[in-house]
Formats: C-alpha cells, sequence, structure tokens
C-alpha cells in the first residue's frame, strides 16, 4: 500500500511544527518556572534536553494512539508494517529515527559555526531531499519509518 501523497505528508509535517510552538511554550515556561531560569541563554542545554524528552512523550503517546492532531486533520494514520497499531516501543524507535530530518545537517554545520541563515537554508536543503527520497522507497515511506518498521496510510475520514 502506497504512503499518502508526498504533498499531504509535508502539509501534516508543517502543521504539526506549528503545533509544537504550543507545546514549546508550555514546557519553556514550566521549565523556566521550576528551574527559576531569569535569561533566556541559561540552562539552554538542560531545556534543550527537556523539550527532547518532552517531545518524544507526546509523538510516543499519540502514535501509540495512531494519529497526532496534525495528521487526524490531514487524515493520516501511523500504523507497523503489518498494518495494526504502533506499539509504544515502536513509536520510541520512529521518534528516534525522526531525528534524521534535522541532525544530519546541523552536526555537518556545527563545527563550522555559520550564521544562523546559512544553517536554516543547510537544514530545509536536506529536508527537501530527506522528503523527496521517499519518492524511492517502494511504497513512497519516508524511509524513518521504513527503518522504524512503521507506516503512514490514509485514515478514513
Amino acid at each position: 500500500m502506497a504512503a499518502p501523497a508526498l504533498s499531504r505528508r509535508m502539509a501534516c509535517w508543517l502543521y504539526e511544527g506549528i503545533l509544537m510552538f504550543g507545546v514549546v511554550f508550555i514546557a519553556g515556561y514550566l521549565f523556566g518556572t521550576l528551574s527559576q531560569t531569569r535569561n533566556a541563554l541559561d540552562n539552554r542545554h538542560p531545556l534543550q534536553a527537556f523539550l527532547f524528552v518532552v517531545f518524544g512523550i507526546y509523538f510516543v503517546w499519540f502514535w501509540s494512539k495512531g494519529q497526532t492532531l496534525a495528521m487526524k486533520t490531514w487524515h493520516i494514520r501511523v500504523v507497523d508494517t503489518a498494518g495494526r497499531p504502533v506499539t509504544q516501543r515502536r513509536a520510541l524507535a520512529r521518534y528516534a529515527l525522526a531525528w534524521l530530518w534535522f541532525l544530519p545537517p546541523l552536526l555537518v554545520a556545527a563545527p563550522f559555526q555559520l550564521p544562523a541563515l546559512e544553517v536554516v537554508v543547510i537544514l530545509l536543503g536536506w529536508i527537501a531531499f530527506w522528503a523527496f527520497a521517499s519518492r524511492l522507497h517502494p511504497q513512497q515511506q519516508f524511509w524513518h519509518d521504513a527503518l522504524a518498521g512503521t507506516r503512514l496510510v490514509n485514515a478514513l475520514a
């Protein structure tokens, strides 16, 4: 079974990113309040680690239920390769592998201390490459899904 259209998956991905602003705001406020952080640059790395965990909880929770809010909006569901609901363990593997959307260009750019705009351009180029690479998969799935043993399917409305 082929994946939903790439344009729909990327629209869902973009919408998910917009929704994550709310998650970041609430989690950042909670972290700042509990850690008594007064300056945004204080406790930067612990905040990033905290957000990584919060994102993990968010995605693993919703993926193991089948859909995030963005996926419901775009009628997309995540299942395992047999079409069954995703277990929390498999959802956690999908979450870890989903970082392939971001980590490779950030790791390559990090030693060069590039200006932020150049890093954004490199990151967007990688995201476009990674998205279009799904065309090489036999079922047009994203490669992190193939590696995690999951796939995106059309959800019934």
